[in-house]
């Protein structure tokens, strides 16, 4: 074989992925993984569980330190990662130390969802991904589920979805869709949008390729403030994280504003932090933002 051929580059789009004209994948970023643990600082334990055996979704899951014989129920916590839809995974080193912190700080259960992601599987899969991974959360709502950690300290009356990115307008779509569509015996309180990925004004290659059925930039799959559903959003409260020098901030910041006026019966908060590019929390956890960022997380889910 004419290995030439098959390192001929068919798509290239820096920083995320590399395509070959065989088909191959290179995903230039997001690739390492660490196992689960029981952290020791914070007590927080972890485990992968897999959702569907057909589809390869799966999840990593945390539980906070339990209080020996306590019987009180935790909120859940439904995450979803970013990475432009095609890299990064909850099995990440970013992720994992992150959902660490926001559980401990927040006393939640935590279901960080891996779904399936572009080019392979172009959107909206990943959509109908963390859809089929919440309805197997939810199963656990009448502690008849497989999993223990949901069934013995899930409250399901205290559900809160939360994502970075990409993971961030998943999160929305999920919420919109359990407006439109309805959900019985759960009941979403809120969610957060971190640094959401509501894309621009400009037409986009990279878009055009993973989510092919796309309309546009303006599809309400990727840019809600068009949505003639948007009032329709099936949860109480929205708390909205933007970053200075993030090229998604304008979109951001407008998704808050067309929310406030669409007649929408919640309330939604927006949070900015100066001098700091998209996610930058991720990649500096340690800095004095990054712990703000987390804390007003855990605030937001703790008061509510």
């Amino acid at each position: 074989m004419d290995s030439t051929n098959t390192n001929e580059v068919a798509h290239d789009f820096p920083p995320f992925i590399r395509v070959y004209k065989d088909g191959r994948v290179e995903r230039l970023l997001g690739t390492e993984t660490i196992p689960p643990t029981t952290d020791p600082i914070t007590g927080v334990q972890s485990k992968d569980i897999t959702i569907s055996q057909d589809s390869g979704v799966s999840a990593r899951i945390y539980l906070p330190k339990i209080t020996t014989n306590s019987t009180q129920k935790l909120p859940l916590l439904i995450y979803i990662h970013g990475g432009a839809f095609c890299i990064e995974s909850p099995f990440s080193p970013h992720y994992h130390n992150h959902l660490n912190l926001i559980v401990y700080q927040a006393n939640v259960v935590a279901v960080s969802i891996h779904y399936r992601r572009a080019p392979e599987h172009p959107l909206p899969i990943a959509y109908d991904d963390t859809w089929e991974a919440m309805q197997w959360a939810f199963s656990h709502k009448n502690s008849g589920g497989p999993e223990a950690w949901l069934n013995e300290h899930a409250d399901f009356d205290r559900v809160f979805l939360a994502g970075d990115s990409a993971g961030a307008t998943i999160a929305h779509n999920m919420v919109r869709r359990v407006g439109v569509d309805g959900l019985e015996g759960v009941k979403i309180v809120g969610i957060i949008l971190v640094h959401p990925y509501f894309g621009n004004n400009e037409p986009s290659k990279f878009l055009d390729f993973i989510f092919p059925t796309s309309t546009g930039p303006d599809d309400h799959r990727i840019y809600p403030a068009g949505d003639s559903e948007l009032s329709r959003l099936g949860c109480t409260k929205v708390l909205v994280f933007v970053a200075e020098k993030d090229g998604l901030n304008d979109r951001g910041k407008s998704y808050h504003e067309v929310l406030k006026k669409s007649g929408w019966d919640g309330t939604v908060e927006i949070v900015e932090t100066e001098g700091e590019d998209h996610v930058f929390h991720l990649f500096n956890p340690n800095c004095d933002k990054a712990d703000d960022l987390v804390k007003r997380m855990a605030s937001f889910i703790k008061d509510n």
